[in-house]
């Protein structure tokens, strides 16, 4: 049981909205940023990637509301998305100045991690169209009230991005109420968006405010620790060290304090090195209380990014079509095992890789 009222979908055009900002990702492969004479490209952003997630590998009707700028980059991360399936319609597109002296496209490189290397992102995306959006310039209840939503993730990312996108999330998410649509929010704390915007006192003020808006919450322990307040006991300690039982009552606090959340789900990972980490996850309903899923300690893992992403689509591919929070569970722990296996922030699985995985199908080769 999930507590959640979904609405049919013979009623609307999408499963599934997401709000956020979508990059140009550039990936040196195994070099460094640093030394890197070549970059393979990708589209990505934490929202988007949800979205892709439920289009290619659950075959869901999706769509990505952002904002890019008309030029050949732009068209370019919209080639990637329509690539992945992702209604690109709602897109707002911005006249190019030239340079890009008044508005631009994100960029976003990204190094792997080996060994003892963790992974490493360099965002350049000050001042894109994305982070330019303003409340008024989305017509909310046209999309969620004539064409129909059953579904909106948005998330942290997004809302660190200037001083009007928490505006435009709270205005979604408020016409999202209206209209009964499910609201997901990935809290998805990133210290470097927030550094030079009043720091982690900001993130806090501005999702503790947004978080009263959302059915479901989706984190980790820092995400929750950092953008909503919520400590962990032990949490002075290595993240290895950190238990189940500790994330148990950082959610009950979380249900606690925010009536409105009826579920709640974190990822659990403990990093032994940037190519091995124990992988797990856990989450919560009012009606149901709490579920786990499998628990993969010693995951091997090509590139980490984006599997916090497609757990939150695998999750709410389960509750969507399945209503099941434990099933919903296990296919989002799944789905974010597997989309680690590939490079890009993006799943490359199938719905029939990720269903093998959670009934615990192994690695042998399929001939």
């Amino acid at each position: 049981m999930s507590g959640l009222t979904i609405r049919s979908a013979d009623d609307c055009r999408y499963d599934l909205v997401a709000l956020g900002e979508v990059m140009l990702r550039l990936d040196p492969g195994e070099d460094r940023v640093r030394t890197a004479r070549a970059f393979r490209v990708w589209e990505g952003g934490g929202e988007y990637n949800v979205a892709r997630g439920l289009r290619r590998c659950f075959s869901l009707r999706t769509a990505i509301v952002t904002a890019l700028v008309e030029n050949d980059i732009g068209r370019l991360i919209d080639d990637l998305m329509l690539q992945g399936g992702v209604d690109t319609s709602l897109v707002r597109w911005t006249a190019d100045d030239g340079v890009g002296r008044t508005v631009r496209n994100g960029l976003n490189f990204t190094e792997r991690g080996f060994g003892v290397r963790g992974a490493l992102g360099v965002s350049d995306r000050g001042n894109t169209a994305a982070s330019q959006l303003a409340p008024g310039q989305i017509d909310w209840d046209e999309l969620f009230g004539q064409r129909g939503v059953r579904w909106l993730h948005t998330g942290g990312i997004f809302a660190a991005l200037s001083e009007t996108t928490p505006a435009v999330v709270e205005e979604a998410l408020s016409a999202a109420a209206r209209h009964g649509t499910v609201v997901s929010y990935d809290l998805n704390y990133r210290p470097s968006l927030w550094q030079g915007i009043g720091g982690i006192e900001r993130a806090r003020e501005i999702n503790r405010s947004l978080a009263r808006h959302v059915d479901v919450m989706i984190g980790n322990e820092e995400d929750f620790t950092a953008c909503l307040g919520l400590e962990v006991a032990g949490s002075n300690a290595n993240l290895t060290d950190l238990d189940t039982a500790s994330f148990r009552v950082m959610i009950e606090r979380a249900a606690d304090e925010f009536k409105n959340f009826k579920v709640i789900a974190t990822t659990l990972r403990a990093v032994r090195s940037a190519t091995v980490n124990d992988w797990s996850a856990i989450a919560w309903s009012r009606g149901g209380g709490f579920v786990e899923a499998t628990p993969r300690p010693g995951l091997e893992i090509l590139d980490r990014v984006g599997g916090g992403d497609s757990f939150a689509s695998g999750l709410i591919y389960g509750l969507l079509e399945h209503h099941d929070l434990q099933l919903a569970t296990e296919y989002g722990a799944a789905h974010g095992a597997l989309a680690m296996t590939t490079p890009g922030d993006t799943s490359t699985a199938t719905l029939a890789e990720v269903e093998a995985l959670a009934r615990g199908a192994g690695a042998r080769v399929k001939r």
